[in-house]
Order: structure tokens, then sequence, then C-alpha cells
């Protein structure tokens, strides 16, 4: 099934205690595109960049299969973010950032894509994700980012958007944040309380959360020994998650929970290159390899009391 994708395009110079990259390709709709393209189903960009955006970079999403219909280039710069991680690999330090075309960005869907059975609202302002919903036909899932940006400076637009998603893709902070509880499982039931469905609850080095009103799974992150760059991680983690659903073709609890895990692997494969050198290179079948590790290290039984 076909799966929308509408975020940014970026070019990033990152710099990591493993070394710098100048004018990356980066943005959350190219790390999402990509990973989940692993899982095989057509995959939609909507997105802006500039007339200085490399045409290799256009050429290698359409060498991974994806549509770039709605990806708009228009006169002036592409979007640039420059970050630093310090060793623990925490938040980065932006030191610039130049929204250049993407500040006029006006999501506008390509007929073909107004059918896409799944639809990923990637991190802008909730006003334009609720255009984006606006010309939907017939979704199966609409799923939606967000960040304390828009929590704090866009919250009305934002609540008006939840009823309109099913599936609620944010951070613990953002979820203390948005909903003003400190306990992170009461602040998921009062977002959820909002409209979404479901709640997907990332958080970093200590693995993710999926809560719905009658159920919940917890899982850890998968470990990895050596992180080279975290940036782009959530949004692979959205690009595996959603792109493993696609795959699938159905939403139900245990699918959204081996969803879970398919963006938790695809992440992790991410951080261990630079931008997307590592992700790029990966193939479907290394996935499914490091899922299957993953159950292995993450399987336990439960023995009766009395045998203890």
């Amino acid at each position: 099934m076909s799966l929308l994708i509408v975020g940014s395009v970026a070019l990033d110079t990152v710099s990591t205690p493993h070394g710098k990259m100048d004018d990356a390709l980066g943005g959350s709709a190219t790390y999402f595109s990509i990973a989940a393209r692993l899982f095989g189903q057509p995959v939609n960009i909507v997105a802006v960049v500039g007339e200085d955006f490399p045409k290799r970079h256009v050429d290698m999403l359409i060498g991974k299969g994806i549509n770039i219909d709605g990806l708009q280039i228009t006169k002036g710069k592409t979007f640039r973010w420059e970050g630093v991680y310090d060793e623990s690999f925490g938040d980065p330090e932006t030191l610039d950032t130049q929204l250049n075309v993407f500040e006029f960005f006006s999501p506008e869907l390509p007929e073909h894509y107004c059918c896409s059975e799944f639809v990923f609202l990637g991190n802008i302002d909730p006003a334009l994700q609720g255009a984006v919903v606006d010309q939907i036909d017939s979704p199966l899932l609409i799923a939606a980012d967000t960040m304390n940006f828009w929590i704090e400076g866009k919250l009305a637009d934002l609540k008006k958007l939840m009823p309109r998603v099913d599936l609620l893709v944010i951070n613990a902070m953002e979820v203390r944040l948005l909903s003003g509880e400190k306990s992170l499982l009461a602040g998921a039931r009062k977002v959820l309380s909002m409209g979404p469905k479901i709640l997907v609850i990332k958080r970093g080095e200590f693995g993710s959360l999926l809560v719905t009103e009658d159920d919940m799974f917890v899982l850890p992150a998968y470990p990895i020994e050596a992180v080279k760059d975290p940036t782009g991680a959530g949004d692979s983690f959205a690009g595996g998650f959603m792109g493993y659903l696609a795959s699938r073709g159905e939403v139900n609890f245990e699918e959204l929970k081996r969803a879970l895990v398919a963006g938790t692997v695809v992440a992790s494969f991410n951080v261990e290159g630079f931008s997307l050198e590592r992700l790029s290179a990966i193939t479907r079948e290394d996935v499914e390899a490091r899922m299957a590790h993953f159950r292995k290290i993450t399987e336990f039984t439960v023995p009766e009391l009395g045998d203890v």
C-alpha cells in the first residue's frame, strides 16, 4: 500500500566526536522515506528545496524508488541546519538554522498522492498538517509528528489537528509538555484524550512506548556499540514504523508492536553512520536479520511460581 510523507528536505552540517560532515543530505522527509522504502511499498514525498539542491540527491531518491512528483524545486536556497553533538549524544547544540524556501512551504499534493492509504505528517506547522489532511481521500491511517516549538507556539492549531489523526509520534519531553503531567503514562492517557487513538513515545536510548486506550507495549532500544551521528534517528524510526505498517496493509495492536520493532531496528542502523551513509546502504535482509536478533535478546519466559 502507498505511503505519503510530508516534511522537510535539507542540507545538514553535523559535527560529532567522530567527525564532521558538511552540507549532507538531511531533513525529516528524507530520512523517513529512505527508511520506509526498505519495506517495499511505494513512498510518495512532499517537500520543498531550492535551486541549489544537488541533482545527485534527487537522483539518489529516485534510485531508491521514491516518488518525487511532490518535491517542489523553487527559486531560492534549500533549508540548511548546522549542529554539534557532544560525547553524550543528547540533544545537539544548534549553531545555525536557515529556513530559506522551507519558510514559505505550502504542501500541495499531486492528484495521484491524494489516495495514499498511509499518511505521515512530518514535523511542520500543525496548520499545514491540517491542510494536508484536507487533501487526502480515504486513508487507512494518518500519523503525525510534532515538537515543543509547535506545542508552545501553535497549541490551538495542534489541538484542532489531533482529533483528525489516528496516531501521534512524539518524545517523552513533548508528552509531558503537551499534557502538563509529570508521569509519562498519565501524560500519555491525557494526550490520547485529545483525539489520537494511538500514541508512540520515543525515549531515545531508553527505547519506546506504544500506548492505546486499552493496551500498551514497552520496547528497549537496540544496543549499538558505537553511535556516530544520531541526526535523523527519530525520522528513520518513524519511517521504519510506517513502512512496516504499509507493507502489512492493516492496523491492529499486534502489527503496531511489530512496527515498533521495525522502526527501532531501522533507527539503530541510521545512527551507525553520518547522514544517510549507513541507512541508504542497508537492505531489507539486513533489517530482517537484526529484527530476528532483537527478538532473541529481548525474549524471555516467565516460570511458574512453584518452579522458582
